[in-house]
């Protein structure tokens, strides 16, 4: 896409994940390229000529999934994609966010403004008006098995354009036909094939995993910080992250890792202080195998980021309509794009990397804490034993460490059956993609938990200074929160250091430091 302002025109095809994050962090408004038009009108052409020939196709004419081989008159074709919207309307659960709704509806855009599926540009110019406009259908979490589309949660989404059902604008929940008339916007009636086009597809797979990815990336570069900082607040050693160390193996990512360690804690004055007459020889793994650990885990969500993009320019419903056929004629073929197994897969790998990240952190925590290894005070606090310090707060970040490992557990292996045994493997995609938000945010606590702690280590340093890209973070929490001098109500602390982590602060002025990361 290409940005003018606030506005961005989109390519089909052509979406970056640069492209992808702006949209998950905002809303911008958004216009279709010029030349996609004609291969809409030409691909809606298409379909009406399949109508008007009186040959049985699936989807246009027919009924679906099993029953594929009830013909359907001519004059009721309109009734036929609106009973299949309304009756797969079946979602259930906690509604998706708006960050979320947004990437599917970009997605579905771009993947309709292909030219493969059949819908007129009324349909396209629709969902671009809602889009713009704000409104955000109400999409239940829960109800996908991520395959013959997120069939569910992408009816949801059309009922908005049906102007039924609800909707949420400005984070309040309306109705649609009200958000609609508000807006300008007139309900549309979907033509042939029209509202399979809108549901088939792995939209909202993508975008939750995309979703995930995107809360990844901020948490690796949040833990890499805190990483950082504990190694410090432990007086441990950065020979580990040495160059020459990391080059005869020749993990790439573990590679790039150490080059952010090693900036991460340049000059740093507490460092200095004991680079001679340390009696240590070697620190923890959680300390000292901090680039192979993160290292594995950025090259895991490159990975996966290269596998989404793909899917986000896709075209995954069913069937689709191609312009070089026989005679060159228009030709219909059903296929399975919408099967969702390379987003499972993805979503699944991702929940690995997020694991790996908060289950490291737990490790230095509990490091920290123990005095014996960190040469701290024990459980970071003056006077223990009157004062429990870190000790429950670590019992915290344990517990969700242990959660994140049943979470991970891959969702791709399972598969049930659906729709009479039609649909006889599915990927459990959309779950796949959903849980991650729970996992990121269960390490996004446990990567604020090791702020706090290796912040108040720090403390225990003074006067000596970290490194100033250390400093800056410290200063940073402590506009937040003060040194943890005795005991006082700490899940509010933990709050803010957890918002710091999802909001990106702990690497917000030293961005170019890990622009590296996504090159």
């Amino acid at each position: 896409m290409t940005q003018h302002a606030k506005s961005w025109i989109l390519k089909p095809g052509a979406m970056t994940l640069a492209d992808l994050r702006a949209v998950w962090a905002a809303p911008a408004k958004l216009i279709l390229a010029a030349e996609a038009y004609p291969v809409i009108e030409a691909s809606a052409a298409a379909v009406q000529a399949i109508v008007a020939k009186g040959d049985a196709a699936y989807g246009i004419n027919t009924g679906f999934s099993l029953l594929a081989k009830t013909r359907i008159p001519d004059e009721k074709l309109e009734q036929l994609q609106r009973n299949l919207i309304l009756s797969h309307s079946v979602g259930t659960g906690e509604l998706l966010s708006d960050a979320v709704v947004r990437l599917i509806m970009l997605m579905k855009i771009g993947s309709l403004a292909r030219g493969y599926s059949g819908v007129r540009p009324l349909i396209v110019d629709t969902l671009i008006a809602l889009y713009n406009a704000g409104i955000m259908p109400a999409i239940p979490a829960k109800g996908s098995v991520g395959a013959s589309g997120d069939l569910a949660p992408l009816s949801h989404m059309t009922l908005a354009m049906l102007g039924v059902g609800d909707v949420r604008v400005n984070g309040e929940l309306m109705a649609a036909p009200e958000a609609l008339a508000q807006a300008g916007i007139a309900p549309v009636v979907l033509a042939a094939k029209e509202g399979l086009a809108l549901i088939n597809g792995t939209q909202v797979s993508n975008a939750l995993t995309l979703h995930g990815l995107f809360m990844a990336e901020r948490l690796l570069e949040a833990a890499m910080v805190t990483g950082a900082l504990s190694l410090d607040a432990a007086k441990g050693s950065d020979a580990p992250f040495d160059a020459r160390v990391h080059a005869v193996r020749g993990q790439p990512g573990q590679i790039l890792a150490a080059q952010m360690y090693r900036q991460l804690v340049a000059n740093s004055a507490i460092r200095a202080s004991h680079l001679e007459g340390d009696e240590r020889v070697q620190d923890p793994y959680s300390l000292r195998c901090q680039p192979q650990v993160m290292g594995a885990c950025l090259d895991l969500i490159g990975n996966v980021g290269r596998t989404l993009l793909i899917e986000a320019n896709a075209v995954t419903d069913n069937p689709l309509i191609f312009q070089d056929g026989p005679n060159g004629q228009a030709e219909i073929v059903s296929g399975g794009n919408f099967h969702a197994e390379p987003v499972a897969f993805a979503a699944d790998t991702l929940a690995l990397a997020i694991a790996e990240i908060g289950a490291l952190a737990e490790r230095r925590i509990a490091l920290l804490i123990d005095a014996t290894l960190s040469g701290l005070p024990p459980f970071l606090v003056r006077d223990p034993g009157v004062n429990s310090g870190f000790m429950i707060a670590h019992v915290t970040a344990a517990a969700l460490a242990s959660e994140n490992k049943s979470l991970a557990h891959p969702a791709s292996v399972d598969s049930l059956p659906t729709s009479a045994n039609q649909e006889d493997h599915v990927s459990m995609a959309t779950f796949a993609g959903r849980r991650l938000d729970d996992m990121a945010h269960n390490t996004a606590v446990i990567v604020g938990i090791e702020l706090l702690a290796a912040a108040q280590g720090i403390d225990f340093h003074r006067p000596l200074k970290t490194s100033p890209h250390l400093e800056h973070v410290h200063h940073q929490l402590r506009q937040k929160v003060p040194f943890f001098d005795a005991d006082r109500f700490f899940a509010p602390d933990i709050e803010a250091a957890k918002q710091m982590v999802l909001h990106g602060e702990l690497s917000s002025t030293c961005k170019n430091l890990f622009a590296p990361l996504y090159a």
